[in-house]
């Protein structure tokens, strides 16, 4: 499998470039820290560090906002937790974000 995302904001009508973004994986008990990566000028994450080994389960993805609309956000990190089933499917999961609010859905 293999996980990609795009953040947009949508107050500016452009991509979210440079938003921080950490992958944990649920273990039973706490939240396993498994990679990170920053989104590009074009929105896009195109790669994690390290390279994450993906397996069925619950994670979550957690992006800084608050490096992105800075100290005043009030969103200061959305958090979006989503289920693995199919471990060699591919998994797009779009941050649509504005300094008061956002939303995501699961993409394609």
């Amino acid at each position: 499998m293999n996980l990609s995302t795009h953040v947009l904001d949508t107050a500016r009508g452009e991509p979210a470039g440079g938003v921080l973004v950490h992958l944990y994986r649920w273990s039973g008990d706490d939240w396993i820290g498994v990679a990170q990566g920053r989104t590009g000028t074009d929105g896009r994450l195109h790669s994690w560090a390290p390279e994450p080994r993906w397996c069925r389960g619950t994670y979550r993805l957690c992006f800084d906002t608050a490096g992105y609309f800075g100290l005043g956000a009030f969103f200061p990190e959305v958090s979006v937790v989503f289920v693995v089933t199919d471990a060699w499917r591919h998994l797009h999961v779009p941050l649509l974000i504005s300094p008061y609010g956002y939303s995501t859905y699961r993409g394609s």
